[in-house]
């Protein structure tokens, strides 16, 4: 986002005589938020624009002209995707696939390919750039922290064929050994697992309640009701505690990636050996 919505935003607020603490008392958030949106470093919510408005009594133009983007994500979505970018904690739970702010550009156009019916090459090159630019957030050393409990399952399914596979897995180790990222899996001999109907996000933040995103097929959605969220994170950490450690799962990590590498090799005979008939 540019800094024009937040000059805007601003300029306002001091033509109306207010401090960022006045201005966030008047709309119920917090003046870190504000500053935030100020500065251009945070979109606000539809809801915050709305609060904004009525604040500052500026009709519906801070609503009207929220900055948008080109992110090619899916409506249910579109709310988690600026979340994620604000979030200082994330804890993923995954189920079929790698989470997209985890995957590499050969996993991440394998998985978008999956769609039925199928989509263009255009529309899939769109969708795989905002999934990379998702990623970005690791860029930064430091926050958000970032956990992923994997299901086993994620490991075995070789999305994209073993050499995809195997270059995302130790992408994970990689991000796990330089202590980017906390990896743990759930393995198979564990039976069921109270995560095992569906993906979870759960996302914490400076100035605001945590929240979690749930996502099944066709369809998400943004939990912030304080009980529906600390149940989630109960069974988080249920399902963390029986999870396998980091070490443990950074060597089935690695394991698994040597599989897919050595299954990726061209036989003896297709290197032209004289397995084959002459």
């Amino acid at each position: 986002m540019g800094t024009t919505y937040g000059d805007w935003l601003k300029e306002q607020r001091e033509v109306a005589g207010l401090t960022q603490q006045q201005l966030a008392d008047a709309a119920i958030m917090t003046r870190t938020h504000i500053a935030h949106i100020e500065a251009g470093r945070r979109v606000p919510s539809k809801e915050d624009a709305r609060r904004l408005d009525n604040a500052l009594n500026t009709g519906n133009v801070l609503s009207r002209f929220l900055p948008g983007d080109d992110a090619a994500v899916a409506d249910y979505f579109e709310s988690a995707r600026l979340l994620e970018q604000q979030a200082v904690m994330i804890r993923e739970f995954a189920l079929s696939y790698i989470p997209g702010i985890l995957q590499t550009q050969g996993y991440a156009r394998a998985v978008l390919g999956t769609s039925f019916p199928p989509v263009s090459e255009d529309e899939r090159d769109r969708l795989v750039v905002t999934r990379l630019e998702r990623a970005k957030i690791l860029n930064d050393p430091v926050t958000p922290v970032v956990w992923a409990l994997l299901d086993e399952a994620v490991l075995r399914r070789r999305i994209g064929g073993p050499g995809v596979m195997a270059e995302q897995l130790n992408h994970l180790v990689r991000l796990a050994e330089t202590g980017r990222i906390q990896v743990h899996v759930l393995p198979f001999s564990l039976g069921g697992h109270p995560l095992l109907s569906n993906m979870v996000t759960l996302m914490w933040f400076e100035d605001q309640p945590p929240v979690a995103y749930g996502e099944g097929l066709w369809m998400g959605k943004v939990h912030d009701s304080p009980s529906v969220v600390q149940d989630i994170q109960h069974r988080y950490d249920f399902a963390l505690g029986n999870a396998l450690p980091l070490k443990e799962s950074l060597a089935l990590l690695r394991a698994t990636a040597r599989d897919c590498e050595h299954h990726d090799r061209p036989s003896h005979t297709e290197r032209g050996g004289t397995g084959g008939v002459a």
